[in-house]
């Protein structure tokens, strides 16, 4: 494998090890908000685009991430970065990895469900089945259809008692 060849698996890597301020159990690789990343000239590793996409149009943790990745890929001696949002298409929780799920789920927020019962026109009229983090139990109910962030919902458990958000699909 030349250089040439590794720069993208080594940028792969870097981002892996930046992680999503709201959610730090998970990378932003893990969340799938990584789109794309572009080297204009393959034998030049400095020049690098990194496209992201956000979790809702007006996550108040984009800056942030963009700052952050700018940084991780400086201090591994990339030195033209630039980081570009994309809003089109639109992220959807689909783009989560499986493992990003586990994360999640371990992290004690349920994750979004691989078939969402509310995604559709009558997104609001019947409560989504959400599996409690903590016990497995599906006798859960809806609490608040926003939570600690705008992509969340709160959930309580009806068997354990215990209250959890839930990562909304969308």
């Amino acid at each position: 494998m030349n250089s040439a060849t590794a720069i993208p698996g080594r940028i792969y890597d870097i981002l892996e090890t930046v992680k999503d301020p709201e959610l730090p159990v998970l990378s932003i690789l893990d969340l799938g908000i990584v789109r794309e990343v572009h080297l204009p000239d393959e034998n030049d590793s400095r020049k690098i685009n990194i496209v992201i996409t956000p979790t809702y149009s007006g996550c108040p943790a984009m800056d942030l991430i963009a700052l952050q990745v700018r940084v991780a890929l400086l201090q591994h001696g990339f030195k033209d970065v630039q980081v570009t949002t994309s809003l089109s298409p639109a992220w959807t929780t689909a783009w989560m990895t499986h493992n990003g799920k586990e994360k999640l789920k371990a992290y004690g927020i349920a994750p979004p469900n691989a078939v969402h019962s509310v995604c559709s026109p009558d997104a609001f009229q019947a409560d989504e089945a959400v599996q409690c983090p903590r016990c497995d139990s599906y006798h859960t109910r809806l609490i608040s259809r926003f939570a600690s962030t705008a992509c969340k919902s709160m959930y309580q458990c009806n068997d354990c008692k215990e209250p959890f958000d839930y990562f909304k699909c969308h």
